[in-house]
Protein backbone atom coordinates (compact mmCIF):
# COMPACT_ATOMS: atom_id res chain seq x y z
CA UNK A 1 0.00 0.00 0.00
CA UNK A 2 1.45 3.49 -0.95
CA UNK A 3 1.14 5.40 1.96
CA UNK A 4 2.85 8.69 3.27
CA UNK A 5 3.12 9.70 6.40
CA UNK A 6 3.88 13.50 7.75
CA UNK A 7 5.35 14.24 11.12
CA UNK A 8 6.76 16.63 13.27
CA UNK A 9 3.77 19.04 14.23
CA UNK A 10 2.65 20.52 17.21
CA UNK A 11 3.49 23.48 19.29
CA UNK A 12 5.69 26.26 18.34
CA UNK A 13 6.11 29.75 19.81
CA UNK A 14 6.67 32.76 17.14
CA UNK A 15 10.02 33.08 16.01
CA UNK A 16 11.39 29.01 16.60
CA UNK A 17 11.84 26.34 14.21
CA UNK A 18 10.25 22.60 13.45
CA UNK A 19 11.45 20.36 10.90
CA UNK A 20 8.24 18.47 9.21
CA UNK A 21 9.34 14.92 7.80
CA UNK A 22 7.04 13.24 4.92
CA UNK A 23 7.81 9.23 5.14
CA UNK A 24 7.03 7.07 2.34
CA UNK A 25 5.87 3.27 2.95
CA UNK A 26 4.86 1.41 -0.02
CA UNK A 27 7.06 2.83 -2.84
CA UNK A 28 10.62 4.75 -3.40
CA UNK A 29 10.23 7.91 -3.54
CA UNK A 30 13.26 8.33 -5.61
CA UNK A 31 11.67 9.37 -8.88
CA UNK A 32 8.99 11.30 -7.26
CA UNK A 33 8.68 14.94 -6.90
CA UNK A 34 7.04 16.08 -3.48
CA UNK A 35 4.95 18.91 -2.38
CA UNK A 36 4.66 20.48 0.76
CA UNK A 37 1.03 22.41 1.19
CA UNK A 38 -0.43 24.13 4.17
CA UNK A 39 -4.68 24.76 4.72
CA UNK A 40 -5.53 26.91 7.26
CA UNK A 41 -8.46 27.15 9.50
CA UNK A 42 -10.95 28.66 6.68
CA UNK A 43 -8.94 29.08 4.03
CA UNK A 44 -8.10 26.88 0.75
CA UNK A 45 -5.38 24.64 0.52
CA UNK A 46 -2.05 26.31 -0.96
CA UNK A 47 1.54 25.35 -2.01
CA UNK A 48 4.55 25.68 0.64
CA UNK A 49 7.51 24.25 -1.26
CA UNK A 50 8.36 21.36 -3.98
CA UNK A 51 11.19 19.31 -4.73
CA UNK A 52 12.19 17.40 -7.99
CA UNK A 53 13.04 13.85 -7.81
CA UNK A 54 16.55 14.46 -8.40
CA UNK A 55 16.29 17.47 -6.08
CA UNK A 56 18.16 20.05 -8.04
CA UNK A 57 14.58 22.01 -8.91
CA UNK A 58 13.02 23.55 -5.20
CA UNK A 59 10.38 26.05 -4.90
CA UNK A 60 9.02 27.97 -2.25
CA UNK A 61 6.02 30.36 -1.91
CA UNK A 62 6.97 33.85 -1.31
CA UNK A 63 5.53 33.82 2.00
CA UNK A 64 7.83 31.33 3.30
CA UNK A 65 10.90 32.17 1.20
CA UNK A 66 13.75 32.48 3.08
CA UNK A 67 12.42 31.11 6.06
CA UNK A 68 11.69 27.33 4.59
CA UNK A 69 13.71 24.76 3.11
CA UNK A 70 12.70 21.59 1.48
CA UNK A 71 15.00 18.49 1.30
CA UNK A 72 15.21 15.14 0.18
CA UNK A 73 16.91 11.74 1.42
CA UNK A 74 16.07 9.09 -0.80
CA UNK A 75 17.70 7.09 0.97
CA UNK A 76 15.70 7.42 3.93
CA UNK A 77 12.54 7.84 1.69
CA UNK A 78 11.93 10.83 2.91
CA UNK A 79 11.61 14.17 2.33
CA UNK A 80 11.99 17.60 5.28
CA UNK A 81 10.63 20.95 5.68
CA UNK A 82 12.86 22.65 7.64
CA UNK A 83 10.84 25.96 9.09
CA UNK A 84 12.49 28.34 10.89
CA UNK A 85 11.41 32.00 11.86
CA UNK A 86 7.77 30.49 12.30
CA UNK A 87 5.16 33.45 12.41
CA UNK A 88 1.41 32.48 13.76
CA UNK A 89 0.41 32.85 10.10
CA UNK A 90 2.53 29.58 9.41
CA UNK A 91 -0.18 27.79 11.81
CA UNK A 92 -2.03 25.10 9.93
CA UNK A 93 -2.47 21.31 8.73
CA UNK A 94 0.61 20.69 6.37
CA UNK A 95 0.48 17.67 4.15
CA UNK A 96 2.78 16.38 1.75
CA UNK A 97 2.24 14.96 -1.68
CA UNK A 98 3.89 12.88 -4.28
CA UNK A 99 3.80 12.92 -8.10
CA UNK A 100 5.75 10.73 -10.46
CA UNK A 101 4.50 12.77 -13.56
CA UNK A 102 6.43 15.71 -12.88
CA UNK A 103 9.75 16.97 -14.23
CA UNK A 104 10.15 19.77 -11.81
CA UNK A 105 7.80 20.58 -9.20
CA UNK A 106 5.11 22.68 -8.37
CA UNK A 107 2.77 23.85 -6.05
CA UNK A 108 -0.71 22.86 -8.18
CA UNK A 109 -1.97 20.40 -5.69
CA UNK A 110 -4.11 18.79 -8.58
CA UNK A 111 -0.65 17.74 -10.14
CA UNK A 112 0.17 15.48 -7.27
CA UNK A 113 -1.23 11.70 -7.01
CA UNK A 114 -0.25 10.83 -3.23
CA UNK A 115 -1.13 12.93 -0.07
CA UNK A 116 -0.59 11.88 3.07
CA UNK A 117 -3.31 13.02 6.32
CA UNK A 118 -1.41 15.98 7.22
CA UNK A 119 -0.03 17.28 10.44
CA UNK A 120 -1.10 19.65 12.64
CA UNK A 121 1.67 22.85 14.26
CA UNK A 122 0.60 25.76 15.99
CA UNK A 123 1.95 28.86 15.96
CA UNK A 124 1.33 30.95 19.57
CA UNK A 125 2.84 31.94 22.41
Amino acid sequence: QLQLVESGGGLVQPGGSLRLSCAASGFTLDYYAVGWFRQAPGKEREGVSCISSSGGNTNYADSVKGRFTISRDNAKNTVYLQMNSLQPEDTAVYYCAASASLLGCTGVAVKYDYWGRGTQFTVSS
